[in-house]
């Protein structure tokens, strides 16, 4: 079930939140949180009910574990903690990269790849590392003990389980032991509004921008060489399309969980306003970023042992957190290339030199597009087609209406009567293209985000959305899925 259909957002929302106002003015917090859970394994099991068994075993089994690695001493203490680990990661790395090294080993070989017939389960990678953190957050002493009831809430609370925000133990776990049941109005509003900006965020503006993203790439991934325009009008749209979709994602998960008295944490804060790679980290996928920081870069050494031993860490957190994205080597090759430049930026900080804001926000955000084309691009045949159009090396191209419009352009470009790989493939698909690109661009660099912006800021945005909302809602052919929904 995604957010952004029809069915959640008339069905299931106002079924679920029915339940849990009664549950809870009747019967009190517990049995609210009772409904919360109930309603979370529904809608986990919309799509494939025969993954539920799965959640709620690593549910049950990471909750007993917990229970008597906490009993434990010593070295046992340590053995349950890294048996737990094994068995978590271990359940994620066979649903997730099994078939990866399997392809990759008959590659090698120069045999066919066997077909294993593995589906990913919706959420592994997200209701994994929220167990992983509980598990290392209880073997450190750092969280609260649990009713078996806070903790299953904790997982598979259906506000975040399938693409986040990661929320840590130690921020949420307290939170439900602490719910009344009641739905306080404040928070119904507050949440409703940040929910509805989020669905703006991905039908109005991530969906629109799919339309010029998915041509370009699809066209790389085929072979067909990409012209300079059509290549970059590619690139800037999936640029945008993935921060509007997955910070839509994020906001609407902040609102629901806000609607029940819940607050998640902030996942974006205007990143690509960043002016170095590591603000921009600090401001993209902020929990993801957290815990690669706490749970794997710093427990590999950090920064403690030197600048060699330093960027060795930075470079295998990203690596396994670009892996962690997809079971594909072009994750890891996305990965690898922020790690690169988060080691180029720690050796540039050491000259002293400093570049103009602006010149820097430029040189930031050039360095995260050229890195989205390995992390969208089908292989990595495609992604060196889609390069090669960004450097102009397939031609400079534009429909002969624009050249006839403006005859200076004949110096410096070859008229066509169409782009093929351009949106519709229409001659105004240039002018659509461009003045889309300028909107939403505009808002990524020059706008404060939704949580920072003043409430006539926020209504402005509400109402400038919601008929648009409304009308891909219902009428839109089919609900576009999250990029990050199978994940």
């Amino acid at each position: 079930m995604l957010f952004n259909s029809s069915v959640f957002v008339v069905g299931f929302l106002p079924l679920f939140l029915a339940g849990f106002v009664v549950a809870g003015w009747c019967w009190g917090g517990r049995a609210a949180l009772v409904v919360l859970l109930a309603a979370s394994l529904v809608f986990y099991g919309w799509w494939r009910p025969v993954f539920v068994p799965l959640l709620v075993g690593s549910i049950i089994g990471n909750y007993g574990l917990v229970r008597v690695m906490r009993r434990s001493r010593g070295r046992w203490r340590f053995r349950w903690l890294v048996g737990g680990l094994v068995a978590d990661l271990g359940l994620l790395a066979w649903f997730k990269y099994a078939g990866l090294l399997a392809a990759t080993g008959a590659g090698w070989l120069g045999v066919r790849a066997p077909d294993l017939g593995i589906v990913l389960p919706l959420g592994i990678s997200f209701f994994t590392f929220q167990q992983v953190m509980y598990l290392v957050d209880s073997y450190r002493d750092e969280t609260m003990v649990c009713g078996f009831l806070d903790y299953a809430c904790f997982v598979g609370f259906f506000a975040h389980l399938l693409a986040g925000p990661i929320v840590r133990p130690r921020e949420i776990v307290p939170q439900f032991a602490a719910l009344t049941g009641r739905v306080r109005r404040d928070d119904l509003v507050a949440g409703l509004e940040v929910f509805l900006l989020g669905l703006a965020k991905k039908l109005v503006l991530a969906d629109s921008l799919a339309r010029f993203a998915d041509p370009g790439f699809r066209a790389a991934g085929a072979g067909h060489s990409l012209s300079l325009v059509e290549a970059w009008v590619a690139l800037l749209a999936y640029g945008a399309q993935i921060y509007f979709d997955f910070s839509g994602y994020s906001d609407m998960a902040i609102g629901l969980a806000r609607m029940v008295g819940v607050r998640f944490p902030l996942n974006f804060r205007s990143p690509y306003q960043a002016r170095d790679i590591a603000d921009f980290w600090r401001r993209w996928n902020m929990t993801l970023s957290g815990f690669l920081r706490d749970y794997l870069y710093i427990p590999l050494g950090g920064n403690r042992h030197g600048a060699v031993r330093r960027n060795v860490n930075l470079m295998i957190t990203m690596l396994l957190g670009g892996l962690w994205h997809g079971a594909a080597w072009r994750f890891m090759a996305w990965g690898g290339l922020h790690g690169l430049y988060l080691i180029v930026h720690q050796q540039w900080r050491r000259t002293g030199w400093r570049l103009h804001a602006g010149v820097a926000q430029a040189v930031t955000v050039l360095a995260v597009l050229i890195a989205w084309v390995p992390f969208r691009a089908d292989n990595l045949r495609a992604c060196w087609i889609m390069l090669r159009g960004l450097c102009g090396a397939a031609g400079v191209l534009l429909p002969a209406m624009i050249v006839r419009a403006l005859p200076i352009l004949r110096h410096v470009v070859t008229a066509v009567p169409v782009l093929p790989y351009l949106g519709a493939a229409r001659t105004m698909s240039v002018v659509q293209a461009a003045a889309l690109l300028a909107l939403t661009w505009g808002i990524i660099l020059l706008a404060p985000d939704i949580h920072t912006l003043r409430e006539r800021g926020r209504n402005a945005a509400l109402v400038a959305g919601f008929a648009f909302s409304v009308q891909a809602l219902f009428f839109a052919p089919f609900a576009r899925p999250f990029i990050y929904f199978q994940f």
